[in-house]
């Protein structure tokens, strides 16, 4: 593995040099200052244009004014997207969707409300229950921007939750930016054995040589999850007689009883699960292409036009994913989970190191649209894994190849990717993807389409040599799963119409606490959504989201029928400066089967037995914002109340033994600087 770093480091420098820039010598000054960043804007395409501001363009501009232009693309993106201002959406601003629940607590093992297979092909450990608290590499931003721009997050709840965001991302050239991004969140719980923290840091750093010639993306991304279990309550029926109408008292399936505090400054986990990753990305290429320039009244602005591009990317992802009991209660074990440890502490855990390197060749058709291109490629992966007392090494060889068209009028938007696996642990796995977004006319909007099918070998947690206890380890076959989507969109009235239908084959899932299957039959999940904004008033609005599921046959997969969202708001611009949404919150979803959850594994698993009815969800809120300063003022689950007392200990139920929150109070602020 440390060979393969080594040639990694120097496949780079020879890339640095090629490009023709020593690297020891310290990055030069930025091809336009700040001053004739902002005098320019860009077009759909991101390149340079002249911006009409009306004035003299000799006019010397205010170095310490506070204005900013400030625009981001995601990572492998040429849409270039502007900072969301809006306050009507608490969860656009919360790292847990509306449609996603959890075991009771902000940080705890989610899922979401609709089928959600994973598809990507290749190699998978087989641990997601805390990827959406996480950073990714997909929803990476890599920013442009005149001045230091700086967001500051904090969001206090009850029992002490606390989630705290820090953003800052800077030029320090105009060819030179870079991002700091962190996000942590401890939340102690409404149970014994629940606090759960989540460590969230991402870095990263984009550069283009003068010449535009040359250009690196570097990410580097660090996630920590460490999240308490217990298993669920001994009895929820003891809910209802609570002597201090705290679930606290309650005792818990998991966990050292009577030992569990609940401290908001104490993240230490003593029975549960702590997962860790690390990446880091550093993707460079070099085009070969022809020149031009734009003439202004100041100034000339070299252009280039790639046309053919050399592309290396280099991957490097630690991860670990334990589970341990340092408490081991045998009687506990054998009772409700019907397992025998075989001693007084357990710890299962799987570590891997995974290091990708992939090439590609990129063709620009046109020389003026840098969003449609033709790429093709192969990478090399190399996986080791590491166990108590074995570890292995694996391998993958795969092709990958991709084409885009974005036209200029924005008419059409085409994007088709695919992935073969050639050789190695994960042969014969492959994705293929093909998206067509149509622009029907500006009062009938946008229509999108698209076709996905992913052939993927099962985890490897089903591998003999993981140490997790998971029965019938199988030869499991590859799972196969195709999906056929449909988005209309018509923002002149505020539509959108969706559907999703997937065609499922040795669909692989857990049917108790370690006991793993695999589904022969092929299975169908139709999805159907649709959302709509109805301007009720002048100040009043009502925002709604529906989600229809059916599913064909007994397949192991149980969802809610219906799933819906509303949220009608009091709303409008009542000073120079002051903008304010608040209203009621409703969210609805009919009784199913709901899946329990096995901590061991930290996997949702089928049930068959229970099925869950609950109350809606109410939440009421209040947000505002006064110029850069946003500000969240939330009540959640009134629907909770019980009138008889007057308390709010009608919990809803997320699992069978696992219920949430009673009534729960929200403070955030969102505050963003120019510096």
């Amino acid at each position: 593995m440390r060979s393969l770093l080594r040639l990694n480091i120097l496949i780079c420098f020879i890339l640095l040099l090629a490009a023709g820039i020593p690297v020891s010598a310290q990055i030069r000054s930025g091809q336009f200052s700040s001053q004739q960043l902002s005098n320019v804007g860009y077009d759909s395409q991101g390149r340079i244009m002249k911006k009409d501001t009306g004035k003299d363009s000799l006019q010397k501009r205010d170095r310490f004014a506070d204005s900013i232009t400030i625009f981001y693309r995601y990572f492998d993106s040429t849409r270039i997207r502007t900072i969301d201002s809006s306050i009507n959406d608490f969860t656009t601003r919360f790292p847990l969707p509306s449609y996603y629940h959890t075991l009771g607590n902000y940080g705890t093992a989610a899922q979401s409300f609709f089928f959600n297979p994973l598809m990507k092909p290749g190699f998978d450990a087989g641990f997601h229950a805390y990827d959406i608290y996480g950073f990714n590499i997909e929803g990476t931003r890599f920013f442009q921007t005149t001045r230091p721009y700086t967001e500051l997050a904090y969001a206090l709840g009850s029992k002490a939750e606390q989630l705290i965001n820090v953003l800052h991302t800077q030029n320090r050239q105009s060819n030179l930016n870079f991002s700091i991004e962190y996000r942590f969140s401890n939340a102690p719980g409404n149970l014994k054995n629940q606090n759960a923290s989540q460590n969230n840091f991402r870095f990263t750093n984009h550069y283009q040589s003068p010449n535009k010639t040359y250009e690196n993306f570097l990410v580097f991304i660090s996630n920590k999850s460490a999240s308490s279990e217990n298993g669920g309550l001994q009895d929820k029926l003891k809910l209802d007689s609570l002597a201090l109408n705290d679930p606290y008292e309650l005792e818990t399936r998991l966990g050292r009883a009577g030992a569990a505090g609940r401290n908001p400054f104490n993240t230490t986990v003593n029975t549960g699960n702590l997962y860790k990753n690390s990446t880091l990305l550093f993707r460079h290429h070099y085009d070969l292409g022809t020149r031009d320039s734009l003439v202004t009244d100041s100034v000339v602005f070299k252009i280039f036009y790639p046309r053919l591009r050399i592309e290396h990317t280099f991957k490097y992802t630690h991860s670990s994913y334990q589970f341990y009991d340092y408490y081991v209660d045998s009687a506990r074990y054998i009772n409700y989970f019907n397992y025998w440890p075989g001693k007084d502490s357990v710890s299962y855990k799987d570590s891997w190191n995974d290091m990708t390197n992939e090439f590609s060749l990129i063709s620009f058709p046109e020389k003026n649209n840098l969003s449609q291109f033709l790429k093709a490629g192969i990478a090399l992966q190399n996986l080791k894994g590491s166990f108590d007392t074995a570890s292995i090494s694996l391998y993958n060889v795969y092709a990958l190849g991709e084409y885009r068209n974005r036209t200029r009028n924005q008419v059409w938007d085409i994007e088709a990717n695919g992935e073969l696996y050639l050789n190695g642990h994960n042969a014969g796995d492959y994705a293929a993807f093909v998206s067509m977004k149509r622009l029907l006319g500006k009062k009938l909007g946008y229509l999108n389409i698209g076709f996905q099918n992913v052939n993927k070998t099962p985890a490897f947690v089903f591998d003999q040599l993981s140490m997790f206890p998971i029965k019938n380890r199988s030869a499991f076959g590859k799972e196969n799963v195709i999906r056929l989507f449909a988005l209309y969109e018509n923002p002149k009235n505020g539509w959108k119409l969706g559907g999703e239908y997937f065609a499922v084959n040795n669909y692989v899932y857990f049917d108790s606490f370690f006991s793993a299957k695999q589904e022969a039959t092929l299975f169908n999940v139709l999805h159907l959504s649709a959302e709509k904004k109805f301007r009720l008033s002048k100040h009043w609005n009502w925002y709604t989201e529906i989600h229809v599921q059916q599913t064909t046959g007994q397949p192991p997969v149980n969802l809610p029928f219906l799933f819906t969202r509303n949220r009608i708001a009091f709303e409008g611009n009542f000073a120079t400066n002051l903008f304010l949404s608040t209203g009621i919150e409703i969210r609805y979803n009919t009784g199913y089967k709901a899946d329990n959850y096995s901590p061991f594994l930290g996997r949702y698993f089928v049930q068959n037995t229970q099925t869950i009815n609950n109350r809606p969800d109410i939440h009421a809120f209040l947000h505002f914002r006064i110029k850069s300063f946003k500000g969240f003022f939330r009540i959640e689950n009134l629907n909770t109340l019980n009138t008889k007392g007057f308390s709010f200990n009608k919990l809803n139920f997320n699992t069978t033994d696992n219920p949430g929150t009673g009534l729960w109070t929200r403070l955030g602020i969102w505050w963003n600087f120019v510096n």
